[in-house]
């Protein structure tokens, strides 16, 4: 079976000459405590590109929504060629031609695994019956009907001995003691008959509700005990290919899943594009120079993926392998970051004095770090350990991660409040320079859509009349180009995603930025062509005029 690629089928080799690293997948070594790091490279980002393109040309590789991955491998003689895998199962199937094979062990519970999960199956199918129980519907609507009698029954009850206390009143006074006795009695009569008539209709409710309770008491309680049976089967089963896993580094040692996470894992740990990749590399004295890893297809519900972005190990059953998978592996050499002059290893320092700095940040490469360990690797950081003030660093604003250009950032507290002040009064200039996916009819004008971030489906913006936020851009056309329009935007207002929204929305231009897949841009691009090209603004110690501009990119 095929499995080794040659480089020609995803990229013109000789077009690709920036090495930059966005991303490192990285992990500590058990034995040595060292951290063994694995480079996403430009190169690595471009070959991915042409399998996405192989994907888009196949309606099979659409149906489910799942991670593909690559890794570009060097042979003993020097030859680079790549390897392709994807996670799970491949429309059912483990082993498909063209792809790395699953890791060793699923063989040997296959038969195990099923009978276990024809069981799974079996489980579901009883469940949805039992969600569906059709008394469940019929007894809240007989429950709602025995309310409305009660409670239509409590009003006129209510009624009736308003009345009655008026009558009681009226015949104390006009009637004789003899006659009062009795009309007396024929209202504490009336009275009774009505507690009687509630007390008949409640046992009526009990005698027809009460077997509905009963049933679905059942139901639930063979729900509860499903669930529980589903749980055990499928730790049952996770634990036995755990154990027949068998993962090696490249070091030659081999260990299973359960020796490697011997607290248990997530269900699909060894399937993964990640370890698949660097365990056929390590058991074939295959080289790893770079991976990527991006997801392709629909997103399911508990998922917020995007097709065609890239994303670095998962935290639950990845990156806790990625020391073990990376032992061995004999050091690349370091990426080299861009220049700052005068320094060994140099950043894309565009204007630096005492109190700030401006970068022109490449794309794919965070403005600060995120929130988890695979997001930690951006601008500030790269300073942070580059310059001897670099831990004082503060960004005045942010570009999105696929956003490529100027970016400010302030060496002292007091300049980083001056700096955004600018920013929120709108007192910085900026420009940005674009490419849309489509032909732009009209020559120029502005945009004004207000935007709103829903918390429920970050970080994805839209136009929201009610609660979004003023949000102005002007645009001017910079050239026609094929099927594609270059465009200059002059934004008014700084909102997230405002360039991207006021592009992609039919009430904007109504054509995505060419690369951006969040908001709908199909075609195959090498990264999202929005660029921050110039910056003008006041310098708050110098007090002139700074006017920073960077050669756009594509």
């Amino acid at each position: 079976m095929v499995v080794l690629h040659p480089l020609s089928d995803f990229i013109d080799c000789d077009a690709i000459s920036d090495l930059s690293c966005s991303y490192w997948y990285e992990g500590l070594c058990l034995e040595s405590g060292n951290r063994l790091k694995l480079p996403r490279t430009s190169m690595s980002e471009a070959i991915a590109y042409g399998l996405m393109q192989e994907l888009a040309n196949n309606d099979c590789y659409s149906r489910e929504g799942k991670m593909y991955g690559i890794l570009l491998v060097e042979l003993p003689n020097g030859e680079k060629w790549v390897l392709k895998a994807f996670s799970g199962l491949l429309n059912g199937c483990s082993v498909v031609d063209g792809w790395v094979p699953p890791i060793p062990g699923r063989d040997e519970v296959a038969f195990e695994e099923a009978r276990t999960l024809a069981q799974l199956d079996a489980i579901k199918q009883e469940l949805l019956t039992l969600k569906q129980l059709t008394e469940r519907q019929q007894y809240e609507t007989l429950l709602n009907d025995f309310e409305q009698q009660l409670q239509a029954m409590s009003d006129r009850h209510r009624d009736c001995k308003h009345q009655r206390q008026e009558k009681r009143q009226q015949i104390c006074k006009t009637l004789s003691p003899e006659a009062l006795t009795i009309a007396l009695e024929q209202l504490d009569e009336e009275s009774r008959q009505q507690g009687i008539e509630r007390r008949q209709l409640k046992r009526q409710q009990n005698a027809v509700l009460q077997p509905l309770q009963q049933l679905i008491a059942a139901t639930d309680t063979r729900i509860s005990e499903l669930k529980q049976q589903r749980k055990a089967l499928s730790r049952q089963l996770q634990a036995q290919m755990q154990a027949s896993y068998s993962l090696t580094n490249f070091s030659g040692r081999s260990q299973s899943l359960q020796e490697l996470m011997p607290g248990g894992s997530p269900t699909g740990t060894g399937d993964c594009c990640a370890p698949k990749l660097l365990h056929y590399a390590a058991t074939h004295n295959l080289k790893p120079l770079a991976m990527a890893e991006f997801w392709w297809g629909e997103s399911s519900a508990n998922q917020d993926k995007i097709q065609g972005e890239f994303y670095g190990a998962c935290i639950e059953r990845c990156q806790p392998l990625m020391g073990f998978l990376l032992s061995g592996l004999r050091p690349n050499p370091p990426t080299p970051l861009p220049c700052r002059e005068g320094g060994e290893v140099t950043l894309p320092i565009i204007y630096e004095d005492e109190w700030l700095i401006a970068v022109n940040k490449p794309a794919g490469l965070l403005s600060i770090p995120g929130r988890y360990r695979d997001r930690q690797d951006s601008i500030l950081s790269r300073l942070g350990h580059l310059l001897p003030d670099g831990m004082a660093l503060a960004s005045v604003h942010r570009l999105d991660q696929e956003t490529s250009g100027i970016l400010l950032l302030a060496r002292d507290r007091q300049t980083h409040r001056q700096l955004s002040q600018q920013f929120q009064q709108r007192q910085v200039h900026k420009v940005y320079e674009a490419i849309l996916a489509g032909v732009v009819t009209v020559e120029q004008g502005v945009i004004n859509l207000p935007l709103w971030g829903d918390p429920e489906n970050r970080p994805y913006q839209k136009v929201d009349w009610q609660h979004g936020k003023p949000s102005l851009t002007h645009f001017q056309i910079m050239a026609r180009e094929g099927d594609y329009t270059r465009v200059e935007f002059t934004p008014l207002t700084g909102r997230t995603h405002q360039l991207r929204v006021h592009s992609a929305d039919v009430r904007g231009l109504g054509i995505t930025i060419l690369g951006d897949r969040l908001y709908g841009c199909c075609a195959v691009a090498s990264r999202l062509h929005l660029h921050a090209r110039e910056l003008r603004f006041k310098h708050p110690q110098l007090n002139e005029t700074i006017h920073l501009h960077v050669k756009t990119p594509f």
